[in-house]
């Protein structure tokens, strides 16, 4: 779709490289299955010279030749077997590549269902989340940082200056497909969570270091209870040690309340770090060149250790104090050594060092696995071109336009201005014509856009705006709303979003549905008018034709634009192309036919 595309193929590539994964995989796996014979052999042989040596009596040296060769054998299998495991991974992450350019891509990841908000302005009209979403189409994000970044990009518009410097970071990013696949085989569960208000939180509580005293004392009667084991086993009494734990029993009392509120304040702090650190090493071993990545990088710029060792340090340290409190066999001997003060003191220290840096280091994290997530989007439709950002006026202008969720086959590109001189579009048109689809289609490649992602066109000019929705619009049993209230409810949210700023885009499909014609045409105009004083632009979809009128009566430029369908054999059909002027026949009483409704037609006009 655009002239200076890059040139190359991603379905080329990605088959390529699955190949070469797929041939890997192939050659580990007989080595795998050599090991396993080897390490049989060597099992059999080990078990032959025991038996032969309760025969024979010879050296038993002669035994330790299989008993090295299988523990040679063993490391060396699990190194294979390590080796066989990440090729698998590589060879799933070039099927669902694969998948994805092939539209098949609606059971692959994460969908973002957590994140829909029935009172966001636009998410839940232009399937931003949930299965088949933009979200579950972008996101390859291996932590939750990382999922809320790219959700917070396509809920709320940046502005020019941010849009900008992340085409730029999209761009430098787009053809590191290596790094990609390396993201994506890093040692954690996909989506293991990491609770980041959590992990805030605690960062910024005030540490409390265990004093010097109590460690001093946590250290001897550590090593009395030693002194007390071997005076154990050497006397075979007891005594010495049972006067050390009860000393220790005494001692713990004090810090019980402080383990307890310790170990609820870590408990979720804990999950995801694996992840967190190993994404940080990711990001600390690259160089970048565009500005936006390269801020990202100086976040992570601290004294000492880098940020994926810190952070794997504190995750070292939280699997030691819940090991020393809650792990069975490791509990004991933690508390006759004093190791959990130690563990406390540990926690506390890296807070009251390390804490502060926490918000930057998600904040780096999260827009790095954005950006990634809009990178690999770009690398895989390289005829989609980044948009034009215009300064001077409001304005959309899309040539091509194409909805970024439909299938290529299934797509249909369509041409489209909005701007000073023509803020209004109204489309008219019979059902299932195309008009909703139309809409999104604008909804998704303005969110795409504003995100700092590419679209799906030949070319698109547009400006920073807001955008506001009313399509699908529900009643509810539960709050008392009638289908009617709820739209209404729903343009008037609109309407006061356009009271703010940057200026509002406005889609709205069937306005005012649920109430009487008449009705209907008066309500549409004043919510149009409305908008349109707000210095709003947008488009309007309705199949009753009276609303059509409403262009005429506007003193602003304003057109009207329709889809038509054909009946053809019996069967309607349509093109989905957009078309000047308004729809001149309706399809409504052709559909109920097909559907088996009878009615009688002559008669309805004759009581008319």
């Amino acid at each position: 779709m655009s002239d200076d595309s890059p040139s190359y193929n991603p379905f080329t590539d990605y088959n390529e490289r699955l190949a070469a994964r797929q041939n890997e995989v192939r050659e580990l796996e007989k080595q795998d299955n050599q090991f396993s014979t080897a390490r049989g052999i060597t099992f059999l042989a080990g078990a032959i010279g025991l038996g032969a040596w309760f025969l024979f009596h010879f050296s038993w040296l002669l035994l330790l030749i299989p008993l090295v060769l299988f523990l040679l054998l063993l490391l060396s299998h699990d190194r294979v077997v390590s080796k066989l495991v990440r090729g698998r991974k590589s060879v799933r992450y070039y099927e669902q590549a694969i998948n994805r350019l092939q539209d098949n891509w609606s059971e692959i990841g994460a969908t973002g269902e957590r994140y829909i908000d029935p009172a966001h302005p636009y998410a839940g009209d232009i399937d931003l989340f949930g299965r088949g979403s933009l979200f579950q189409l972008l996101n390859n994000a291996r932590t939750r940082p990382g999922e809320d970044r790219l959700t917070h990009w396509l809920l709320k518009p940046a502005s020019i200056e941010d849009i900008l410097a992340r085409q730029t970071g999209v761009k430098e990013l787009r053809m590191l497909v290596d790094q990609r696949e390396a993201m994506f085989l890093l040692d954690a569960k996909v989506h293991d969570e990491i609770d980041q208000n959590q992990l805030l939180h605690w960062a910024k509580e005030k540490p409390e270091p265990v004093s010097l005293w109590q460690r001093v004392v946590a250290v001897l009667l550590g090593f009395s209870a030693l002194t007390g084991v071997a005076w154990w086993f050497e006397t075979g009494s007891l005594s010495l040690l049972l006067i050390v734990l009860m000393i220790e029993m005494l001692f713990f009392v004090a810090f019980r309340k402080r383990i307890k509120r310790l170990a609820q304040s870590v408990e979720e702090v804990g999950a995801g770090l694996a992840i967190f650190a190993q994404v940080l090493e990711q990001v600390e071993g690259q160089t970048f060149r565009s500005p936006v990545l390269q801020q990202i990088k100086s976040r992570l710029e601290i004294d000492g250790h880098p940020p994926s060792q810190r952070i794997a340090q504190l995750n070292r340290v939280i699997g030691h104090f819940f090991n020393a409190i809650q792990n069975q066999f490791f509990a004991p001997i933690a508390f006759a050594g004093c190791l959990t003060i130690h563990f406390v003191h540990g926690l506390e220290r890296w807070r009251e060092h390390v804490g502060k840096h926490i918000p930057d280091w998600l904040l780096a994290v999260g827009e790095y696995e954005a950006l990634c997530a809009l990178a690999q989007f770009a690398y895989e439709h390289p005829q989609y071109p980044f948009p034009t950002l215009a300064t001077e006026e409001q304005c959309f202008d899309a040539t091509r336009l194409g909805h970024p969720l439909l299938p290529r086959e299934e797509c249909i590109e369509n041409d489209l201005r909005l701007g000073d001189s023509q803020r209004l579009i109204m489309v008219s048109g019979s059902n299932m014509s195309g008009k909703s689809t139309l809409l999104r289609t604008i909804g998704t490649n303005m969110a795409l856009a504003l995100a700092g992602g590419p679209v799906r066109a030949e070319k698109l000019t547009l400006s920073v705006m807001q955008l506001g929705t009313a399509m699908r619009v529900h009643d509810s049993l539960q709050d008392g709303q009638s289908l009617f209230y709820a739209v209404v409810a729903r343009l008037s949210d609109v309407v006061k979003l356009s009271q703010k700023e940057p200026p509002l885009l406005f889609l709205l499909d069937e306005i005012l549905q649920g109430t009487n014609s008449h009705d209907r045409r008066i309500g549409a105009e004043g919510v149009i008018r409305n908008l349109l004083e707000n210095n709003a632009i947008g488009l309007v979809t309705t199949h009753d034709l009276a609303l059509t009128q409403i262009v005429e009566n506007l003193t602003v430029g304003a057109i009207n634009i329709h889809f038509e369908d054909q009946l053809i054999d019996g069967k309607m059909q349509f093109d989905y192309h957009i078309r000047p002027g308004i729809v001149q026949r309706s399809n409504a009483l052709e559909l109920m036919r097909m559907m088996g409704l009878r009615f009688d037609e002559k008669e309805s006009s004759n009581e008319n």
